[in-house]
């Protein structure tokens, strides 16, 4: 670490949007990245590898760390969560979520640190609010799980205490692309669906649980990584504040996202159809499509996301059939 550098803390730097966002820094030519996570003995390390940073720290040592250096941070990108949506340690969520990012927003806060922080479209619940990213309407959407309710409890903090213009919150869509091995069941479809795909030349999709949706019909806001992270740098250098949808704005059906994995692959379409586990029962976000108005009206040109054609083909061919990370 160069004495005196500005830094740009990211927390979650070796999960999933971290590294890539990691990734996309270093590709600007930005190598002052301060790293935090708790890589334990999972396999997340790996997507460090290849990555230039000022240091990489645990997350147990951030708050101690920080101690003294409050004119040396530059901005605080705070995208360490527990994103499981089937975790049932509720105290868990409260501490690790919520509270650890009240703690950080504070000092963030306290020393005039930007602080751009991950929210989750997990927030909307069902969708019967809409998936409008206004804060007047934060108190009246139901998360259907614990993951989203810990999201929720945050964006609420900080409106109660009067900091949304203070903080960037993002509510990410449903985010796919490399980098995302370590999240075992959590990881996107997409890397569930290829090797099966590839062996046995069929995907299996989940039963539809909602008679509003056909089988494989029910439709969600995926969205790239590789867009995702460049919305992120965006909203750093541009110093908007407030909760902001992170999202293509089109929704598509988990149909649609399988045939373009069988278009990447260069195969027939053959898709089954499954019976939903049990533990997402009344869990489970049959539509989601961000309102995107607001982002786009900050962000501009980037806020615009590939096709989801092109991203399936270049997460495929140039990441997964290749074993390459970003």
């Amino acid at each position: 670490m160069k004495k005196n550098e500005r830094l740009i803390v990211i927390t979650g730097g070796a999960g999933f949007i971290g590294s890539c966002l990691a990734r996309y820094l270093n590709d600007l030519g930005l190598n002052n990245l301060v790293l935090v996570d708790q890589l334990g003995s999972t396999e997340k390390w790996k997507n460090l590898v290849g990555k230039n940073t000022a240091d990489i720290l645990d997350k147990s040592q951030l708050f101690e760390w920080l101690k003294g250096k409050e004119a040396r941070i530059e901005s605080i990108v705070h995208l360490g969560a527990c994103s499981t949506t089937v975790e049932l340690n509720a105290s868990y969520l409260l501490e690790n979520n919520y509270r650890y990012t009240q703690q950080l927003a504070e000092y963030a806060i306290n020393h005039d640190i930007p602080f751009i922080y991950a929210s989750s479209a997990a927030t909307y619940g069902d969708g019967n609010e809409g998936f409008i990213d206004d804060h007047a309407s934060l108190e009246i959407l139901r998360p259907l799980n614990m993951y989203g309710y810990s999201k929720q409890l945050f964006d609420l903090w900080a409106k109660n205490q009067g900091v949304l213009d203070k903080v960037t919150g993002l509510k990410f869509f449903n985010v796919f692309g490399p980098n995302e091995q370590h999240k075992g069941r959590m990881a996107s479809a997409i890397l569930h669906m290829l090797p099966t795909a590839r062996k046995e030349g069929v995907i299996r999709l989940f039963k539809s649980n909602d008679p509003k949706f056909p089988d494989g019909g029910q439709q969600r806001d995926f969205i790239y990584s590789k867009d995702v992270v460049r919305m992120i740098h965006a909203f750093v250098v541009n110093g908007a504040k407030g909760i902001y949808n992170v999202g293509t704005g089109i929704p598509n059906s988990w149909n649609a996202l399988a045939e373009a994995l069988f278009r990447a692959l260069g195969l027939a379409p053959q898709i089954q159809y499954i019976e939903m586990p049990a533990d997402l029962h009344g869990k489970y976000q049959n539509y989601t499509a961000a309102d995107m108005r607001k982002t786009k009206a900050v962000l501009g040109k980037a806020a615009e996301c590939v096709s989801l054609d092109e991203s399936v083909a270049d997460y495929v061919q140039n990441h997964l059939l290749i074993g390459r990370s970003w």
